[in-house]
């Protein structure tokens, strides 16, 4: 039977429509045999994407003050297909130590072995990132502030000694949204968002961004994802873009209890260190302060020494905080990261373990005491 589309009765929704769709279809043999005439922008394949996923693209694109976006179906698809656009064999590639750690693995354990000279760097760097460019450096990697132990980068000073060697930066903007930094606005080349995260904002979907200004980029991204099957599926795409419709008004509540936990916890006495730039004791803090507008909802503590058993307390004990290591959605998340995985990295800001809290949208103060029991379970075995 030949399918048939009839055209809709005149209808409008508040809801953007959901597309689904593997095969495309032609209305004569011309168009088909023109069809790879219709990228980057248009439809030729089910690889290719579909209307769901372009609406998301123009809706995180302006969000962005870009140009172009291509969705993926992942935070970390999207920092992986932007370094795959562009970065081959023989090519110098540096990366923050602090970036996320699937991405540093996939550059160590892959991209080396394909002849790509991986270097990490210092996350807390700026201008004098300089002497690291070598000539066949292609890309600098950035996530600010990194993973886990929240160093702050100087993002534009990265990127305008980038421009001036030819480099091609990109930033993991995940941790501020682009409601809290803009990167496109600061010179950088790609900006990437785990949608995940704040965008979709109820920890119900995977999907990434990759915005940028430059035609060209976006292009050869474009193929990319075409060419590593990196496509959306349209309800996920759909989504995202309802997370959006609230995403100021969640991220402004977990902005502002962030803050305040956090400031609570810096004072309490078994709380040795708060990893966090908007608080004043933060050696990143003037970059944070500089830079962007939100405390964004994840920072990480380390607590007084004490054992093993000590950690297994303080988590055992929470009864309002889930355990788990996403974060940006309506319910707050606790993580751990062991002593031997901080003394395991580069550039290593601590060498203890690490606790990192993703402040969600309940009340605040059952929050605080969730984390007074906690450490008074800690406590016990300090």
């Amino acid at each position: 039977m030949k399918p048939i589309t009839t055209p809709n009765e005149p209808y409008r929704s508040l809801s953007p429509p959901v597309m689904r769709g593997s095969t495309v279809v032609f209305d004569n043999f011309q168009d088909f045999a023109n069809r790879k005439t219709r990228q980057p922008d248009g439809y030729s394949y089910g690889i290719t994407g579909t209307p769901t996923a372009r609406e998301l693209e123009r809706r995180i694109a302006a969000l962005e003050h870009g140009k172009h976006c291509v969705v993926t179906p992942s935070g970390q698809a999207a920092l992986m297909g932007c370094v795959m656009g562009f970065v081959r064999g023989g090519d110098h590639l540096l990366v923050s130590a602090a970036c996320y750690g699937a991405l540093k693995t996939y550059a160590r354990n892959y991209l080396a072995r394909m002849g790509v000279d991986v270097e990490f760097y210092r996350p807390d760097i700026g201008a004098d990132i300089e002497p690291l460019i070598k000539p066949n450096t292609r890309m600098i990697c950035m996530e600010s502030p990194g993973t886990v132990t929240m160093e702050m980068l100087d993002v534009p000073a990265i990127a305008a000694v980038a421009r001036r060697h030819g480099v091609l930066t990109m930033v993991d903007n995940t941790w501020a949204s682009p409601l809290g930094f803009r990167p496109l606005e600061h010179g950088v080349d790609f900006c990437v968002e785990a949608a995940t995260k704040f965008l979709g904002g109820h920890s119900d979907l995977l999907v990434g961004a990759i915005s940028m200004n430059d035609r060209g980029h976006y292009e050869v991204l474009r193929e990319t994802q075409s060419i590593m099957g990196l496509q959306v599926s349209p309800d996920d795409a759909f989504l995202v873009m309802r997370g959006m419709e609230t995403l100021e008004v969640r991220l402004a509540a977990q902005s502002d209890a962030t803050l305040d936990i956090a400031r609570w916890l810096a004072g309490q006495a078994l709380v040795r260190e708060l990893l966090y730039p908007p608080l004043e004791s933060d050696p990143g803090h003037a970059l944070w302060k500089r830079d962007m507008r939100t405390n964004g909802c994840l920072f990480s503590m380390i607590l007084q020494p004490a054992s093993e058993r000590a950690h297994h307390a303080f988590f055992d004990a929470l009864a309002h905080f889930s355990i788990g290591a996403s974060w940006g959605g309506t319910h707050s998340l606790a993580a751990y990261y062991p002593a031997p995985l901080q003394a395991d990295r580069l550039y290593a800001r601590t060498d203890q373990p690490v606790i990192r809290l993703s402040i969600g949208l309940e009340n605040r103060e059952l929050l605080r005491e969730d984390l007074r029991g906690a450490l008074e379970a800690y406590g016990k075995h300090a």
